[in-house]
């Protein structure tokens, strides 16, 4: 028999606002436990919570990227049920009216190729819960509420993924338009983009879908990647063995590449939502609306159509420089100081990128003067210094954020410009050197290439090699 995966992603991305969603306490990430509370978000008796405008803003800015119908007259809802880290023992969420409905974003289709468009069901509003933190040491667990109220964008798909490829590609273009849209960090490291997966297998060429299961809070690419695929396996074998599958929440652990159940899958029913009384219905405006739609900054896949068509960079180099915000600045930048977007293009997918990997640095928590590569690129192409000296100025820039011109001038990296003074070094090499002058005379040409890196050497690389190769052949005739 063969059998089909079917997948939906159920991705929840902390908004990159100061504050929390209905109170002052700071959004940070970090910070002491239980340090970032108030009455409000730890769920006081008598407490009355205040949407954050920003959020409302980042909402409706998320929902026109991601082709989304904009729900002018939204409300918020009460999800009750009990975890130790909601204190108050509900969240605030959207259930009925959720802020935005029926969008879509592209990807490759990996079955039948071409492009496909997976759906996008909602996209709704809510708080945070906290943290539960498990001592190792002692039997107890502990609770940081500092996340309490924390807002979230809950991005729900509809099941259209059909392989692990897709749901990454998926999730991968997702956090492209967060993070170009300027809404979320997307630091999957810090629980900023996170994905619940659900996956259900049927029969080839069936319109019926399995059951389905859940795997919650799954936090990197390769781990949303193994999940479908486990799972994928997992519910075909027990298929095979002639067992049913049972609609429930399970546990991924990507350390051991299996799931294990958690839970009975709820339904909507099981929460028993309610409008929150608190918080009145939210009615948007035609020109709120607009105006945001208006000024959305330019979104990813307009901004690698351009700079293949503008800058003329391959596919390849483009999704590179588009794969981060942090990089694309950085490009842009440096082809606004240099009008040379191959080369800053290829200083950032060679060097920078070695460099970020040799260091374990992310692309966000680069931190040296975006002005200082055009800099470097420009001395560079105008022969004032090499490029090996180019490499360790950048090095130094990279890792302590030094000005290329002073560190040149410190460390006396500048090239010769003085063709008398090249030309003595080139005659002392000679001289210093007539065996290998008389092989090259003899018609080894080996003797003519040791004689530059003689040269080159002499000069500690600080004199172009083409105005040394040109007055060493003249010299030798």
């Amino acid at each position: 028999m063969e059998y089909s995966t079917v997948c939906g992603l159920e991705v929840h991305t902390e908004l990159a606002t100061a504050t929390k969603i209905f109170c002052s306490c700071s959004t940070e990430f970090g910070g002491e436990p239980n340090t970032h509370v108030c009455e409000i978000c730890s769920g006081m008796p008598g407490t009355l919570p205040v949407l954050n405008e920003k959020v409302l803003e980042f909402a409706v800015r998320t929902g026109l990227a991601t082709n989304c119908e904009i729900t002018m007259y939204n409300k918020f809802d009460r999800k009750n049920y009990f975890y130790p880290d909601l204190p108050k023992a509900y969240q605030i969420s959207q259930l009925y009216l959720p802020i935005c409905r029926n969008g879509y974003i592209e990807i490759n289709d990996s079955i039948n190729g071409g492009k496909k468009k997976v759906r996008i069901h909602e996209i709704h509003m809510e708080e945070d819960a906290g943290k539960l933190v498990h001592d190792e040491w002692s039997d107890c667990t502990l609770v940081n509420y500092n996340r309490c109220g924390v807002p979230l964008l809950e991005i729900v798909s509809e099941p259209d993924i059909s392989s692990a490829d897709e749901a990454v590609e998926y999730v991968e273009k997702l956090r492209e338009i967060l993070q170009f849209c300027g809404v979320s960090d997307c630091k999957m490291q810090e629980g900023s983009l996170r994905a619940d997966v659900n996956v259900s297998v049927m029969e080839k060429d069936s319109d019926k879908f399995g059951t389905r299961t859940e795997m919650k809070n799954i936090n990197s690419f390769k781990a949303i990647h193994n999940a479908v695929e486990s799972e994928t396996q997992r519910q075909i074998e027990l298929l095979e063995d002639g067992e049913k599958i049972i609609q429930e929440t399970r546990r991924w652990d990507d350390s051991k590449g299996v799931s294990y159940s958690m839970r009975s899958k709820e339904d909507a029913q099981d929460y028993k939502y309610f409008p929150d009384p608190d918080l009145p219905p939210i009615q948007l405006s035609d020109e709120y609306v607009s105006n945001i739609r208006e000024n959305l900054p330019e979104l990813p896949e307009v901004k690698k159509s351009r700079y293949m068509h503008d800058f003329k960079l391959s596919e390849y180099d483009t999704s590179m420089i588009c794969s981060s915000v942090a990089f694309v600045k950085l490009f842009e930048r440096t082809v606004e100081i240099t009008n040379n977007p191959k080369d800053s293009a290829n200083w950032i997918m060679g060097e920078l990128m070695k460099m970020l990997n040799d260091t374990q640095t992310l692309p966000e928590n680069m931190n040296f003067n975006p002005d200082s590569l055009g800099e470097i690129i420009n001395l560079l192409n105008e022969s004032k210094i090499s490029r090996d000296s180019a490499k360790k100025v950048f090095a130094a820039v990279f890792a302590d954020n030094v000005v290329p011109a002073d560190y040149i001038k410190k460390n006396n990296m500048e090239m010769l410009s003085d063709t008398s003074a090249i030309k003595k070094v080139v005659e002392d090499v000679a001289a210093a050197n007539q065996k290998a002058v008389d092989e090259y005379k003899d018609g080894k040409e080996k003797s003519f290439n040791f004689l530059i890196g003689q040269c080159m050497r002499a000069l500690k690389g600080k004199a172009p090699a083409s105005e040394v190769t040109k007055l060493l052949k003249e010299m030798l005739g």
